[in-house]
């Protein structure tokens, strides 16, 4: 979901409760604040030497240990508040991808993709997701995206008479 995608849903639902289900049916705690926004610029190399970069906004989600008991969720309207608040200090990449950083004693911290979301009652439920890592360069490197599980990537392309990907004569760092 973009920046922008994001804003245009909470204006839309500025009278719902704002919830975030980071698993099927495991949400953050009613005691959440939005402690940091970050706007990154990222600039990458990927593993056949090709460069890319694209912007993210990433908003970090953390359980007040202090209000364990809380029950009301943030009001959508709140949350864009703070948003906004952000957005005049720090402008926004409104195409920029939107993630949210989050974790709990029974989940690792991690940046959460938004799947999703949902109106359920008075509830604005963003739906969160973690993205497996990913080769980008897998045809740079000759790895087959359909590997037999059996046989490893290197295994596969010394069997093919391809030199693996990582070694110094390979075609990719």
């Amino acid at each position: 979901m973009k920046t922008q995608e994001l804003f245009n849903i909470l204006e839309q639902h500025r009278d719902k409760s704002l919830l975030f289900e980071y698993a099927p049916d495991l949400f953050v705690g009613a005691n959440y604040h939005i402690t940091e926004v970050k706007h990154l610029a990222v600039e990458s190399v990927d593993c056949g030497s090709k460069t890319d970069s694209w912007n993210e906004t990433i908003i970090q989600l953390w359980e007040s240990p202090e209000e364990t008991g809380k029950t009301d969720y943030m009001s959508v309207y709140k949350a864009l508040g703070i948003l906004k608040k952000v957005g005049k200090m720090k402008p926004y990449h409104l195409e920029a991808e939107v993630k949210f950083e989050y974790s709990n004693a029974a989940f690792h911290t991690a940046q959460l993709f938004v799947n999703d979301f949902e109106i359920r009652n008075n509830n604005l439920i963003f739906k969160l997701a973690v993205e497996k890592t990913n080769c980008k360069a897998k045809e740079t490197c000759g790895i087959s995206t359909e590997l037999n599980k059996t046989v490893s990537a290197e295994k596969e392309l010394a069997l093919a008479g391809g030199e693996p990907c990582c070694s110094p004569d390979g075609n990719c760092c």
